[in-house]
C-alpha cells in the first residue's frame, strides 16, 4: 500500500488548524469571564488603598507608604498574608456549614455584578428584571454569615449571625421599594433602560433629582446593608471580638474582607446607575448631544469613555461611605431596628406612591 506523503501533511495541518481553532475557541469563553474578574480584583485594591489613604487624612496621620509607589500594593501585601497564614477549623463547630459560609457570601455578592452596566451596552446580562435580579442575589449573602456564625460554635459568632441576619431583612425593604420607584419612572426594570431614561433628559434628568427623598433612603440602606459603620453591628468589636468573623483564619478570613469591599463595590454602582445617570457624561451648560455624537462615532472610544465615566462616578461616591466610617458612631441594635422599621419603610413606602401618583397623573 503506498501513502502519498502531501496526503498525510495535509491531513496533519488540517488537525492542526482544528485544534488552534478550538484553543481559540476556548480562550474566546474564557476572556469574557476572567476580564470582568480582573477587573473587579483591581477595583476591591483600589478601594481598599483609597479608604486608608482618606481615613489617614481624615485623622490627620499617615497612611500606608511602603509598600509600592504611594502604598498602593498594601492591599496585595495583606491579602498575599492571609493567603499563607493556617487555616484554623473550630474542634466542634460543623466544619461543612463553616467552610461554605464565606464563600456564599462571595459568589452571591460577584454574581451581582452581571447585570451592571459599565458603558453603551456593555453589560454581562441586559436582563428586563436586572434590578430585581441584584435584589434576589443580594439577599443570599446573609445566609452565608448565618452559617458561618451558626457553624463557628462560638456565642459571638452565632449572635453576629443572627445581627447580619436580622439586618439584612430590615432593609432590604426600604431598598427594594426605592428600587421600584426607579423602576416606575423609567418603565423598565433593567439597568441599561433606567439609564438611558435619564440620558434623555441630561444632567437634570438624573433621578438622584426627581427622587431625592429615595435617593436618601438607598444611601442609608445600602450603607446598611455593606455593613458599614455606623451600621456594623454584625461585627461590633467592643461587643463580639469580631461577630461571625471570630473563629476564621487565613484565606476564609481573607473571603469576608473581599465580600465587604466587593459589596461596596456593588452599591455604589448601582447608585450611579439608579440614580447619577451611568455612562452618561451629562454636565450642566454643556451641550450633551454633541456628547453623545463624539461617543457613538467611535465604538471603543465611546465604550472607553463610558467605562471611565461610570468608575469616575462609582469612586466620587465612594467617598460618603469612607467618610461616614471616621464620622458617626455606632448605633445599638434596637435604635438599627427602628430606624429601618419605622422610619425608613414608611419614608420609602411613601415616595413610590408620590411616585405612582405622579405617573398615573402624567398619563
Amino acid at each position: 500500500m503506498i501513502i502519498d506523503t502531501t496526503e498525510v501533511q495535509a491531513i496533519n495541518s488540517f488537525s492542526k488548524l482544528e485544534s488552534l481553532k478550538e484553543v481559540y475557541g476556548i480562550i474566546w469563553v474564557l476572556i469574557p469571564i476572567f476580564t470582568p474578574v480582573l477587573g473587579i480584583t483591581i477595583g476591591v485594591l483600589v478601594i481598599v488603598w483609597l479608604e486608608r489613604e482618606i481615613s489617614a487624612g481624615i485623622q490627620q496621620r499617615i497612611g500606608p507608604e511602603y509598600a509600592g509607589p504611594l502604598g498602593i500594593l498594601q492591599a496585595l501585601a495583606d491579602g498575599t498574608k492571609l493567603l499563607f497564614k493556617e487555616n484554623l477549623l473550630p474542634s466542634r463547630g460543623d466544619t461543612r456549614l463553616f467552610s461554605i459560609g464565606p464563600s456564599i457570601a462571595v459568589i452571591s455578592i460577584l454574581l451581582s455584578y452581571l447585570v451592571i452596566p459599565f458603558g453603551y451596552h456593555l453589560v454581562l446580562a441586559d436582563l428586563s428584571i436586572g434590578v430585581f435580579l441584584w435584589i434576589a442575589i443580594s439577599s443570599i449573602a446573609p445566609v452565608g454569615l448565618l452559617m458561618s456564625g451558626y457553624g463557628s460554635n462560638n456565642k459571638y459568632s452565632f449572635l453576629g449571625g443572627l445581627r447580619a441576619a436580622a439586618q439584612s431583612i430590615s432593609y432590604e425593604i426600604p431598598l427594594t421599594l426605592c428600587v421600584l420607584s426607579i423602576s416606575l419612572l423609567s418603565n423598565s426594570s433593567s439597568t441599561v433602560d433606567i439609564v438611558e431614561a435619564q440620558s434623555k433628559y441630561g444632567f437634570w434628568g438624573w433621578n438622584l433629582w426627581r427622587q431625592p427623598i429615595g435617593f436618601l433612603v438607598f444611601l442609608i440602606s445600602s450603607l446598611a446593608e455593606c455593613e458599614r459603620l455606623p451600621f456594623d453591628l454584625p461585627e461590633a468589636e467592643e461587643e463580639l471580638v469580631a461577630g461571625y468573623q471570630t473563629e476564621y483564619s487565613g484565606i476564609k478570613f481573607g473571603l469576608f474582607y473581599v465580600a465587604s469591599y466587593l459589596n461596596l463595590l456593588v452599591s455604589s454602582l448601582f447608585v450611579t446607575v439608579l440614580y447619577l445617570g451611568g455612562w452618561n457624561l451629562s454636565l450642566p451648560y454643556i451641550p450633551v448631544t454633541e456628547l453623545f455624537d463624539i461617543t457613538k462615532r467611535g465604538r471603543v472610544f465611546g465604550t472607553i469613555i463610558g467605562i471611565f465615566i461610570t468608575l469616575a462616578k462609582t469612586y466620587l461616591f465612594l467617598f460618603i461611605p469612607i467618610a461616614t466610617r471616621w464620622t458617626l458612631p455606632r448605633l445599638r441594635m434596637d435604635q438599627l431596628l427602628n430606624l429601618g422599621w419605622k422610619f425608613l419603610l414608611p419614608i420609602s413606602l411613601g415616595n413610590l406612591l408620590l411616585t405612582t401618583s405622579s405617573q398615573l397623573l402624567s398619563l
